[in-house]
């Protein structure tokens, strides 16, 4: 028999959602700051899957929100001291970001929080003031991830430092609330979408999942993309969705951690396929940050991905499939050295 989980209750309730697909059932709500959603087959699992989604997510929030003055990690980043001991949660999370830093030296960084700040994402982005008067203060390169020593739960950090694991641990969320899920079911499988950054666990349906990869909402309407999914992750990172307006400056959410400003974006989208949505997310946000550099990166490790520059002209990358429908797989293993092992998480 699976093990039975009691959430707490979440702030918003699940609501059914009609896919048009048969076979399966779906729900969804808002949580951490954006749409969860919880798509499974057989249908009657759906209540057991949600039940330890809700508990998932709640570890999640108050774990790593660095919106929530109650958070661990918001207790870390207002803290004098520069030891403490972590939760075995928050320590995977941060271990987590520590991989994606060093596989992609440094393009994604969980030490940009302050930058963040000093460009005014100093809270939930529905509360962001989306049009100031004053200008951003001057960008400054992020501390850098190098600076932080994780030794199992135990952290040392420079006082001072603002840690943001928000390029990581909505992937890990997914991988994590998948995994719960698929654990508290009798058979079948799952996914779950965090904000479009999601994770497949357990047996696919026949022919896949079918996942709409869409376009931004720029006007050039770029045509969205179905594909098949069988296993792992995807994630996408954009500089057009999360913006607001300082002074005469149009800022974005993706900080490059070389500079402390906005990253001047070589794509205006990305979306990654993975072995986990943690490492899918950690590739898209390199993608944007690094563009051809960290194009590299993904091409060596063999992920799939698709671009869409500023003109709306899309690239495929790797075998990511060109036909509308056709098949997505993600590599089952990375191999990129053994610290990327905490982005392959439960495969």
């Amino acid at each position: 028999m699976k093990s039975t989980l009691v959430p707490a209750r979440p702030s918003a309730t699940w609501q059914q959602a009609d896919l048009k697909e048969r076979g399966v059932a779906a729900a969804e709500r808002s949580a951490l700051g954006t749409t969860a959603r919880v798509v499974v087959w057989p249908p009657h699992e759906l209540a057991r899957a949600l039940d330890a989604v809700d508990c998932e997510l709640l570890a999640l929030d108050r774990q790593a929100s660095r919106f929530r003055g109650d958070s661990e990690i918001s207790r870390v980043n207002s803290s004098e001291s520069h030891t403490f001991l972590l939760t075995e949660g928050l320590a995977e999370l941060l271990a987590t970001a520590l991989a994606a830093a060093e596989l992609t030296s440094g393009l994604v960084d969980p030490t940009i929080g302050g930058a963040l700040i000093e460009m005014g994402y100093d809270s939930d982005f529905s509360s962001v003031r989306k049009c100031r008067p004053d200008p951003p203060a001057v960008g400054t390169p992020a501390p850098g991830w190098a600076s932080i020593d994780l030794d199992g739960r135990l952290l040392r950090r420079p006082v001072g430092m603002v840690l943001d694991l928000g390029a990581t641990a909505k992937g890990a969320g997914a991988d994590r609330s998948a995994h719960a899920a698929l654990s508290s079911m009798e058979d079948g499988g799952v996914l779950v979408s965090l904000g479009g950054d999601l994770a497949v666990a357990g047996q696919s349906p026949q022919d896949g999942w079918p996942i709409l990869v869409a376009e931004d909402p720029l006007g050039d309407r770029v045509p969205g993309h179905v594909v098949r999914f069988h296993r792992g992750g995807m994630a996408t990172s954009s500089v057009v969705c999360r913006r607001w307006q300082r002074g005469d400056r149009t800022l974005h959410h993706i900080i490059d951690p070389r500079t402390g400003e906005p990253a001047r974006a070589r794509w205006r989208t990305a979306t990654v396929a993975a072995p986990t949505c943690a490492y899918a997310n950690a590739a898209s946000t390199a993608l944007i940050v690094g563009g051809e550099e960290a194009l590299d990166v993904v091409t060596a490790a063999g992920l799939p991905a698709r671009l869409i520059g500023p003109d709306g002209s899309v690239r495929l990358i790797g075998s990511w499939p060109d036909l509308d429908g056709g098949e997505l797989v993600a590599p089952a293993v990375d191999r990129l050295g053994s610290r990327t092992v905490m982005l392959r998480g439960a495969l």
